[in-house]
């Protein structure tokens, strides 16, 4: 009888613990499901475009490949990088989650600055809810959020979702 007590209270709490365990993982489903990717905040996305997912390893836009000239405010050259979310669909809007990485060189091909372009819905509308960040070389924010200047030149192409160096 005591052995019957024991294997029927062993059962019980294997049991409990399979009830447990289901209830868990349908609370965690309950939760609601938060945007892939860093916050809107620079030291965020730094950390995560140099280390979680580097930019360094992602690919150029196929029609502005490597190293590029380019123009003020960024400098005489360029080469921009873009995650798999920016590249997956071509034309505009981009898709929430696009992040594109510019790396500004000097005339001598040094590293001046990385801008950097990240699509979060909601963000801000009036600007196609981009969130810009231009960061030193040594990832030190100089500006984020949505600077003025970022946004004035950038409104130029607003129709191309303000994506300057592509018409992918």
């Amino acid at each position: 009888m005591y052995f019957h007590f024991l294997k029927s209270s062993l059962m019980e709490v294997t049991l409990m613990k399979k009830m447990i365990l289901l209830l868990s993982l349908l609370a965690l489903l309950a939760l609601p499901v938060a945007a892939s990717g860093p916050a809107t905040d620079a030291d965020q996305l730094w950390e995560y475009i140099t280390k979680v997912d580097p930019y360094n390893k992602w690919e150029n836009w196929p029609d502005h490949k490597g190293m590029q000239e380019g123009v003020a405010p960024h400098g005489p050259l360029h080469e921009v990088f873009v995650n798999t979310a920016g590249l997956k669909k071509a034309g505009w809007p981009k898709t929430d989650g696009t992040i594109v990485v510019k790396e500004n060189f000097s005339p001598d091909k040094k590293l001046a600055a990385i801008t950097v372009m990240y699509k979060r819905k909601g963000y801000n509308p009036e600007a196609g809810d981009w969130y810009w960040v231009k960061y030193s070389p040594d990832g030190k924010a100089a500006k984020a959020g949505k600077p003025a200047g970022c946004i004035g030149c950038h409104s130029a192409r607003a129709e191309m979702d303000y994506i300057m160096v592509s018409d992918h």
